[in-house]
């Protein structure tokens, strides 16, 4: 019996809003049709599991069936299906009464605020690529008829009885004009990988033919198998992907080749892996890797995939996960996870905050597992996942406070110590006049060679500190450990850097110290350089070239976050030490020197050594100075 009437909406402008506004992405419905199949499919599984079902649910699928020809593309599933009485309720109702007042609150509201799939409206994303729809069904209920809804994209439809078999339902597409797009294979299968690679129940699309041994056991003219061609299903889905299997049941070969599911084009294995497993107080699982970092922070984020029930949802997983975990790879699902209403965007609440809190704590304590079990190999995993470590220490005080049992240091003997330990092994030795522990660090020992041998021929202990949060991370630890202090080598004269009570007494007078300024100044550049004569040892360089700590500090945190209160010390010139040796005899020989030529050439030379070991000296001036340094040899 033919039935027609007017989709339960008000307004006649809801299929424009649907087409143009509701969804920013028009492929999205492919996924929210393919969706609707798999859930009717499962609901079979659960009649099946409470007894009301009696027929095999072995064979359950869903199928997308592209016909170029015809120009539609079909959604089949061998689920539920739908009464008469159903299909009305579930699509021509519209999910609820007040489309009208949804229509009118959100019709203005920024894309990305999409409010179809809340209303039980993901259905009529369809209305995006085609012109008309069909829709075939016949309820898995006892003697019921199947029926055939269709609507061309106004809110007019039809229903009539129609002929079919099997129980379950066709979603027929007639794509439009212009959305041809859907029509072609790679697009169609691109999609489908996107976002159904992981569904609970066998997608098919298409078929493949594979070549497999001759079952009769018929040999080729070489005496091989015979190989014949076999067709069967093209599953594009893992239907029991490793995140929802027990962790008790995968090796760590399993969790490699899953990573490898999910990045083919990822070359390097993961450093290891975290598997989420939670369902109390929230539904959560997932499998979360590290990745290998560079020394910086120019890494991929977006490499967490956010699964519904499998579903494949976003990889801006930002309002759901700390930023700093946003540099791990892998998959977290949770049906519990406040969606926007298209299913693409996250939405903030208590639970999002909740569960962040819960993967934060997840993943420290899996490092700090780590480093009890087997601190040699965690170890050897450290300068890899360092940066990731000292990022989430920097932007999370749950992870910092949680670090601090397994954050390491490594010294320029490379030993590793915690902070603690470290402190602990230096506290005396390295403890200045005012009580504080001055801890000592490099940010590239190469480079800075001669001031960590004076610190070590001292006997004191320097950690090799590299990379970009450096100097954001000891400001950090420092904060909250107010009887630390850390000092760059490269940043004071040792003896200043850790003041003692007991002092070098300066074999100069203040007359000489004075004229010795002077000497200097004429010659360096005042506007970069500050002399300062200082009380070092005789066996110390004559000439050292230092950089406020603090001044460089400052410069560094504002280069890494480009912008902000910090930005004018970015902006200020270079600005360096020169201090000048007054016990070294080449600094006494120049007093005594009575040639002003001969005086400049020894304090440009000497100038020019302070500058080489600080990499300071290039171009022109590196050339003079290898010329003069030929000279003198001569």
């Amino acid at each position: 019996m033919m039935k027609q009437g007017k989709i339960n909406v008000e307004t006649q402008n809801i299929f424009p809003i649907i087409k143009q506004f509701l969804y920013s992405d028009h492929e999205i419905f492919l996924r929210e049709l393919v969706s609707n199949a798999v859930d009717a499919t499962q609901k079979m599984k659960t009649l099946k599991t409470v007894g009301e079902l009696n027929s095999d649910i072995s064979k359950l699928k869903v199928e997308v069936i592209l016909d170029k020809k015809s120009k539609t593309l079909t959604i089949r599933d061998n689920g539920i299906g739908m009464t008469d009485k159903e299909l009305d309720k579930y699509i021509n109702q519209i999910a609820f009464s007040g489309a009208e007042e949804f229509v009118n609150k959100y019709k203005d509201a920024d894309k990305n605020n999409s409010i179809i799939g809340h209303f039980g409206l993901g259905f009529y994303s369809a209305f995006m690529v085609a012109k008309e729809v069909e829709i075939i069904t016949k309820s898995q209920l006892p003697n019921s008829k199947p029926v055939k809804w269709t609507c061309d994209g106004s809110p007019n439809f039809s229903m009539e009885e129609v002929k079919k078999k099997t129980k379950g339902t066709d979603v027929i597409l007639h794509i439009a004009d212009d959305s041809m797009e859907f029509l072609e294979e790679q697009r169609i299968s691109s999609i489908l990988n996107k976002y159904c690679k992981f569904l609970p129940v066998k997608i098919k699309f298409g078929d493949k033919t594979e070549l497999i041994d001759n079952p009769k056991g018929k040999k080729d003219k070489d005496g091989n198998s015979e190989k014949i061609e076999k067709k069967s299903d093209n599953i594009i889905n893992n239907t029991n992907p490793a995140w929802k299997k027990r962790p008790s049941n995968l090796t760590e070969e399993h969790y490699k080749s899953f990573y490898k599911e999910l990045y083919p084009m990822e070359f390097s294995d993961p450093l290891f892996h975290i598997h989420l497993n939670v369902d109390y107080p929230f539904n959560l699982t997932g499998i979360l890797y590290f990745p290998k970092l560079k020394n910086n922070l120019e890494v991929q984020k977006n490499k967490i995939n956010l699964y519904s029930n499998q579903v494949f949802i976003t990889d801006n997983v930002e309002n759901i996960v700390p930023e700093f975990l946003t540099l791990l790879h892998g998959v977290i699902d949770s049906p519990e996870i406040p969606l926007n209403v298209s299913r693409s965007y996250l939405q903030a609440d208590s639970n999002v905050k909740k569960i962040s809190k819960h993967i934060t704590k997840k993943v420290a304590d899996k490092l700090n597992q780590m480093f009890k079990k087997d601190r040699k190999d965690f170890e050897s995993k450290w300068d890899d996942i360092k940066t990731f470590i000292e990022y989430g220490m920097l932007t999370e005080q749950q992870f910092f406070e949680k670090a601090s049992e397994f954050a390491l240091y490594k010294n320029t003997k490379n030993e590793y110590y915690t902070l603690s330990e470290f402190t602990d092994k230096i506290k005396d030795s390295q403890k200045n006049k005012d009580g504080k522990i001055i801890v000592l660090y490099s940010h590239n020992v190469q480079e800075q060679h001669s001031f960590v041998k004076t610190a070590t021929d001292k006997g004191y202990q320097v950690l090799s500190l590299g990379g970009p949060l450096v100097s954001h991370l000891i400001s950090r630890i420092e904060s909250e450990n107010t009887d630390i202090q850390f000092a760059r080598v490269d940043g004071d004269i040792i003896d200043k850097l850790i003041e003692k009570d007991d002092v070098n007494i300066s074999k100069l007078s203040k007359k000489e110290e004075e004229k010795i300024q002077k000497m200097f100044e004429e010659i360096v550049d005042k506007e970069k350089f500050t002399v300062k004569i200082q009380s070092m040892s005789s066996d110390e360089s004559p000439i050292i070239i230092t950089q406020s700590e603090f001044m460089r500090r400052m410069k560094e945190q504002q280069e890494l976050s480009g912008s902000g209160g910090m930005q004018m010390f970015g902006l200020m010139p270079e600005s360096y030490n020169l201090d000048v040796n007054a016990n070294h005899e080449l600094i006494s020989s120049i007093l005594i020197e009575k040639s002003k030529k001969k005086r400049n050439e020894i304090i440009n030379q000497l100038l020019d050594l302070a500058l080489l070991s600080q990499g300071m000296l290039k171009g022109e001036k590196l050339t003079s100075f290898i010329s003069r340094s030929v000279s003198l040899i001569k």
